[in-house]
C-alpha cells in the first residue's frame, strides 16, 4: 500500500470578496495547513460547471464550431459547450448544447471524465462527452450573444491543430486529447495493458 502522508488543508473562515451571479462568485478564505500555518487571503472562484462534446459523425468527421471567444479576443474553432442548468445531468447539458449550438443530435455517448478547470482556484468543473453517429437533424438555436459557424472537420485534421497548438481554448484541447486517447485505447486495447 502507497501513502503519500499528503493532507488536505482546512478552510478556518471564507467569504465573499466578489459576486457576479450567476456567473462568477470570489471567495476570500483562510486555510489551515496540515504543519499548522495558517494563511488568510487565499482566493477560490467559484464558477457554473459545464458540459463540452466532441461528436463524430459515420465518416468520423468532428462537429465543430468557429465563433468568436472574448477571453482569447479571436475567432476560434471550438467543440460545442454550455453551462449545465439547475437539475440537469452533464450529459443532458451536452446533449442539449450540441443540439442548440449545431443542429445535430447523436446517438452513443461516452463520459471522458469530469475536471476541475483550475486546480487552486476551482473555476467549475468541465463534464467532458464523445458522442458517435452525430447527425443534423435540426437548425441552429442560438442565443443573442452567439454566432456560430458550423464546420465538419475530419478528425486527423483536428487532431493536427492540436498539435500545431492551433487550439486556443483549453476545454477544446482537453476534450480532443481525452477523446484521441478514448479511441486510441478502443483501436489498440492491448496498450491499457500495464507491463508487471
Amino acid at each position: 500500500m502507497v501513502t503519500d502522508d499528503i493532507y488536505p488543508w482546512r478552510v478556518i473562515a471564507q467569504k465573499p470578496a466578489f459576486e457576479a451571479l450567476p456567473w462568477l462568485r470570489c471567495l476570500v478564505e483562510t486555510v489551515e495547513l496540515p504543519t499548522g500555518e495558517v494563511y488568510d487571503n487565499f482566493y477560490t472562484l467559484e464558477m457554473n460547471d459545464y458540459a463540452i462534446v466532441i461528436a463524430l459523425t459515420g465518416e468520423d468527421e468532428v462537429v465543430a464550431e468557429r465563433n468568436y471567444r472574448h477571453g482569447v479576443r479571436e475567432v476560434c474553432t471550438v467543440l460545442p459547450a454550455g453551462f449545465i442548468e439547475k437539475g440537469e445531468t452533464p450529459e443532458a447539458a451536452a446533449r442539449r448544447e450540441l443540439l442548440e449550438e449545431t443542429g445535430y443530435e447523436a446517438s452513443d455517448w461516452r463520459s471522458l471524465g469530469s475536471y476541475v478547470v483550475d486546480g487552486n482556484r476551482g473555476c467549475g468543473r468541465m463534464h467532458a462527452f464523445l458522442a458517435r453517429g452525430a447527425r443534423r437533424v435540426s437548425h441552429q438555436h442560438l442565443d443573442e450573444m452567439e454566432q456560430i459557424k458550423v464546420r465538419l472537420l475530419p478528425l486527423e485534421e483536428l487532431s493536427g491543430m492540436l498539435a500545431r497548438g492551433e487550439i486556443r481554448t483549453l476545454p477544446t484541447a482537453a476534450a480532443t486529447g481525452l477523446a484521441l486517447n478514448t479511441l486510441a485505447l478502443e483501436a489498440a486495447p492491448d496498450i491499457r495493458k500495464v507491463p508487471a
